[in-house]
């Protein structure tokens, strides 16, 4: 046993570590994933942040000790991201055609998923950081943790309440659009994917390819027009109002 603690204690200091575990509990969930045929609540990402989290607070391991071997993997969210370019400019031409009316549904959208935040928290009697923190829950999350800032909010809460809403779109988008009769014709797959880019950014985006190529890139679009619109018009608003 002083041998096996002695070995803990190396491995989990060590650079691998983090790198090491993230890629076996994220297989291991994406396999388990493929076996349930994707059912939705088995979503790989929520299962790899939990076993993780339950993981590293039971072995008493520092985050940053984790970290320092996982941000190999953080470093590629980066690369991952800009690959979603490539099913828009398949698309180009239809997505150039529809150009207006895909702004003036991630506006609507946008608003929406922010007043409704902002607008239950306050009912709630939240403390104001907490609010403007909520605000931009549905932008990706190194984006709400600027706009955060900007409106006085705490960053590391916009980050959590964004990788919170993310998961919640994935695990509950195919439930809700089912509910709404959303049709599963290129046009529905369309509309599916939209609306997922619009209030789970990254985390739907990834889900919307899973499902159906359609529905990943008009996700992606969604995904990128949030952005820009959050930080641009999102601290413009709130000193308005």
């Amino acid at each position: 046993m002083p041998d096996f603690v002695q070995l803990w204690v190396y491995l989990s200091a060590s650079p691998l570590f983090g790198l090491s575990a993230t890629l076996v509990v994220y297989l291991l969930a994406s396999a388990l994933y493929v076996r349930l045929h994707q059912a939705p609540w088995a979503n790989p990402v929520l299962w790899s942040v939990v076993t993780l989290a339950l993981a590293l607070h039971a072995a008493q391991v520092p985050y940053p000790s984790y970290f320092a071997g996982a941000q190999f993997i953080h470093f590629l969210l980066g690369p991952a991201v800009v690959a979603l370019a490539w099913p828009m400019w398949q698309r180009r031409a239809a997505l150039r055609a529809q150009g207006w009316r895909l702004l003036a549904a991630a506006l609507a959208g946008g608003a929406a998923a922010c007043a409704s935040a902002v607008g239950l928290a306050t009912l709630l009697d939240l403390p104001q950081d907490i609010v403007l923190s909520l605000a931009p829950k549905s932008v990706t999350a190194p984006v709400a943790m600027g706009v955060a800032e900007a409106l006085g909010g705490v960053p590391a809460l916009a980050a959590v309440f964004a990788v919170l809403t993310g998961l919640v779109g994935a695990l509950s988008g195919r439930y809700l659009f089912a509910l709404m009769r959303v049709p599963t014709t290129p046009e529905g797959w369309a509309a599916r994917g939209f609306a997922l880019g619009t209030i789970s950014h990254g985390v739907g985006a990834a889900r919307a390819l899973q499902v159906d190529e359609e529905a990943g890139a008009y996700a992606a679009v969604a995904l990128g027009l949030q952005v820009v619109l959050a930080a641009l018009l999102m601290p413009l608003a709130f000193k308005l109002f």
